[in-house]
């Protein structure tokens, strides 16, 4: 078999063209083309890429080739000794797990946390060490300081730390996770701590959107308030609620799976109260499809600080969240009516019993849900 000419190289149309010794180009209907390495290492045929031409020329190429050659006759595996010389840092490891992760993650603040933490307690230590590198003792560094103190965070950053170093660990950059459970042994065990979020007695609700309504909060936001306590939803959910999943004829709010948390679709039956409260909000129309848009960025939703901020304005933020509105709705419902437990859980898309369990539940008790929601929207109206 001839060797290529430069002049041959340039001109090579859709296909393979060999260079003798397994190096070939192969080019690309698109027109690209680049250079790859065929060998064989511990009994396996392998492909390397050598890159892509013209940024590494015929000389190059074969430059390369023998390089690899030379080490697979040596005994080395020259895709491992060039993942060694390609190592990232922490950082950019991170950077890659986290990007691949955020699909999957269900909103925004999920992403941002994530990366916060590390920024907060991982980066400062060991954001530019090569992840070859890291050792226990350096995770260690990160947790120890805040284990316990702040032990959530603390293993959430451990967690976080142990997710980007298996992903290296598959990529072969690092050979044991530093993070793994060999350091078990220097973290105390701590007591896992229920936090709970903070609410109202279900008494003091009425009155507590009476005073957000008298804050200088937008009108879409204090909406947004009242829709999610009328109908018992997550913040999320109201802050994301679009009308296309409105049905006004049939008094509902389909939700869709991507949109909660269990990721599946439920529906909640609408009160008079909700029903008034998104013929208010159609006055805050921006020309997207969502119910509650932000004041600030048209086409975009209300941030989840937006709500919270009008608690602090109305001076509630010590003693409720957003969320906790549920809490409150939850306990109205055990107290102060006879619903049946599996319907009130339900009603804040709970997810019902264990496996065996869900395998006979098959309805979601809609029509007593919306005896019930008409219930709340009555008494909060009475109070």
């Amino acid at each position: 078999m001839s060797l290529l000419t430069a002049v041959e190289v340039k001109n090579a149309g859709v296909g393979k063209h060999h260079d003798g010794r397994g190096l070939f180009l192969r080019v690309y209907k698109s027109g690209s083309r680049c250079w790859v390495l065929r060998l064989t290492v511990d009994g396996r045929r392998r492909e390397i890429g050598l890159g892509g031409w013209p940024a590494v020329g015929l000389a190059d190429a074969r430059r390369k080739a023998h390089e690899h050659r030379a080490a697979a006759a040596d005994g080395r595996d020259p895709l491992a000794d060039r993942r060694r010389c390609d190592v990232p840092t922490f950082r950019e490891a991170a950077r890659i797990v986290w990007e691949a992760n955020r699909a999957r993650w269900r909103n925004e603040r999920t992403a941002t946390l994530w990366w916060a933490s590390l920024e907060n307690h991982a980066f400062a230590a060991i954001g530019d060490m090569a992840v070859d590198r890291i050792t226990q003792s350096d995770v260690l560094g990160c947790v120890e300081p805040i284990w316990t103190t702040r032990t959530e965070t603390a293993r959430k950053v451990r967690q976080r730390i142990r997710t980007v170093l298996r992903w290296c660990q598959a990529h072969g950059y690092v050979a044991v996770n530093a993070a793994g459970e060999a350091i078990d042994g220097a973290l105390p065990p701590m007591p896992r701590v229920k936090a709970h979020f903070r609410s109202l007695p279900y008494g003091e609700v009425a009155d507590a959107l009476g005073v957000v309504d008298r804050t200088g909060a937008s009108a879409s936001a204090k909406l947004c308030l009242r829709f999610a306590v009328l109908t018992a939803a997550r913040s999320g959910e109201a802050r994301n609620a679009s009308w296309s999943e409105i049905d006004f004829a049939a008094r509902e709010w389909r939700i869709p799976a991507d949109k909660m948390k269990a990721a599946t679709e439920h529906r909640v039956p609408l009160s008079d109260a909700a029903l008034d409260v998104l013929d208010r909000a159609k006055d805050n129309h921006d020309g997207s499809d969502l119910v509650f848009p932000s004041p600030l960025r048209p086409g975009r939703p209300l941030s989840d600080m937006t709500l919270t901020k009008i608690l602090r304005d109305a001076g509630l933020a010590e003693r409720a969240t957003v969320h906790g509105f549920r809490a409150s709705f939850r306990t109205w419902a055990l107290e102060q009516t006879d619903t049946p437990w599996a319907v009130a859980e339900a009603a804040l898309a709970h997810t019902l019993g264990d496996s065996t369990q869900q395998a006979y539940i098959r309805g979601d008790a809609y029509t007593k849900r919306r005896n019930l929601m008409g219930q709340w929207a009555a008494y909060l109206q009475t109070t």
